[in-house]
């Protein structure tokens, strides 16, 4: 039995080595050149991968011929995506002989598309989880084979909520490969009616609008801390990234919304509803390791915006 892999991040890594510790054939790994632009703080599937003496290739489009006639020269049972960044198109779907099924960060129908961990800390969900179904044309639109909640907790991170869903991807995998090869897996039609999608996110949206109320407002600094770009906000022309921090709803200070308040030396922001206490922040796009917010950076009376 064979599965060919096209993954790319820490999730990529989690599948190759559930494949190679269950001794599932991997003829090669399909995955993506490390881009300059992006803070790569996650594992290399190219290293695992060569570590385990399989074949690697990095298609700018897996769609095109050559890799198609590749992937069928392999005759898999399985191809397993996870964390892939291409749309894969039906000559590939139709080529494994059992199925060609998908890892998705969100528990299916609902966050299809891009960020999944992300958005659903922006939304403020008190559940997660992983789902792995059949890939047909339409994103996380197919079939779903097996999924795995996990609790978001309400300091949890999107660093912190996809540890937790590596862990909860190695249980799907560890207990559904298995049964697509043997042809006793479940698949169960997505409830439509139920979907929700969400596009990438850009550094620019990690803004925030003082206006929104103080649980808002930290859903967002939570959902895109580091190492993801982070939840900033101007003081004139100076950008200042909120790493941090905890909202407390039944406290107004009585000050206009992004106004600043020092108590005991801590700065506090009113927003629309609420306040906001701050943990830690920094000018710089990543938290100062020597202090978590340096000193002076905030003053009484400013205005932030």
């Amino acid at each position: 039995m064979s599965v060919v892999l096209l993954g790319y991040h820490n999730m990529g890594c989690r599948a190759l080595k559930v494949l190679r510790e269950l001794e599932i054939e991997v003829p090669a790994v399909f995955t993506h050149r490390d881009s300059e632009n992006e803070n790569v703080w996650f594992d290399s599937l190219a290293d695992l991968a060569a570590s385990y003496s399989i074949p690697c290739y990095f298609p700018d489009d897996i769609n095109q011929k050559k890799w198609i006639d590749l992937i069928r020269s392999m005759e898999p049972d399985v191809i397993l995506s996870c964390y892939f960044r291409q749309m894969i198109k039906q000559d590939i779907l139709d080529s494994p002989r059992v199925a060609a099924v998908n890892l998705h960060g969100s528990l299916l129908p609902k966050y299809r598309g891009r960020c999944p961990v992300n958005w659903q800390l922006v939304f403020g969900e008190k559940k997660s989880g992983v789902t792995l179904h059949h890939m047909v044309l339409k994103a996380d639109a197919g079939d779903i084979v097996g999924q795995k909640e996990v609790v978001v907790e309400p300091r949890d991170t999107a660093l912190t909520l996809f540890r937790k869903l590596e862990d909860a991807a190695d249980h799907v995998l560890r207990t559904y490969i298995p049964m697509l090869l043997d042809g006793t897996a479940p698949r169960i039609v997505q409830d439509h009616s139920k979907a929700t999608y969400f596009g990438g996110r850009r550094p620019e949206d990690g803004r925030i609008d003082w206006t929104w109320d103080a649980q808002r407002i930290y859903n967002l600094i939570r959902a895109v801390a580091w190492p993801y770009p982070g939840a900033f906000t101007m003081n004139g022309t100076e950008k200042l990234y909120v790493w941090d921090g905890v909202p407390v709803m039944d406290k107004e200070m009585g000050i206009p919304a992004g106004s600043v308040k020092l108590e005991e030396g801590i700065p506090w922001v009113q927003t629309g509803k609420g306040c906001l206490k701050i943990l830690s922040a920094s000018t710089e796009p990543r938290p100062d390791p020597e202090q978590s917010i340096p000193k002076d950076l905030f003053k009484d009376g400013m205005i932030l915006g």
